[in-house]
């Protein structure tokens, strides 16, 4: 992968940059908004996700990296849990894809994938999250995920 391809895919994350107001979709009572925000790190090598929310939901800090050899992203995941993992991570522009289907940092007792997509306007992404005990199993959904642009602020390009 050359530079220029590089800074396409990093360009192609800009849609995200900003401050999100996150709702999850659980069982039982309805669980309070959370916030995420993305910002560049690192002379805009990295976009660096930091999300809060309202307990039982973990805090969590993602590091999205360009993969040099194939141009697609990985997702490193971190949370106040203390669970590390690594996700395969495709990003379009318009549908957002996130995918674990191997032990990493943590054991696998079951595969996950988020699929979202970007609304019209770039200020909504709608999704779920989605688990399955083994790789012959069908998708289950685990609970839906809106993000919601909460500011129009500036955006810094990457680097």
């Amino acid at each position: 992968m050359d530079a220029t391809a590089r800074q396409e895919a990093l360009k192609r994350l800009e849609v995200l940059v900003g401050e999100w107001v996150v709702e999850a979709e659980f069982p039982g009572p309805a669980v309070p908004p959370g916030r995420s925000v993305f910002e560049w790190s690192l002379d805009g090598q990295f976009l660096v996700q930091r999300s809060e929310a309202p307990h039982p939901v973990p805090h969590s800090m993602s590091i999205i990296a360009v993969d040099p050899e194939t141009g697609g992203y990985t997702q490193h995941y971190f949370d106040s849990r203390g669970v590390v993992r690594t996700y395969a991570m495709t990003f379009d522009g318009e549908v957002w894809q996130l995918l674990r289907e191997s032990p990493d940092f943590s054991p696998l007792s079951f595969r996950q994938r988020f699929v979202g997509r970007i609304g019209d306007d770039g200020d909504t992404i709608r999704g779920a999250w989605e688990k399955r005990t083994d790789a012959s199993a069908d998708w289950e959904l685990d609970f839906p995920l809106t993000y919601r642009r909460s500011s129009a602020g500036a955006v810094d390009e990457p680097r």
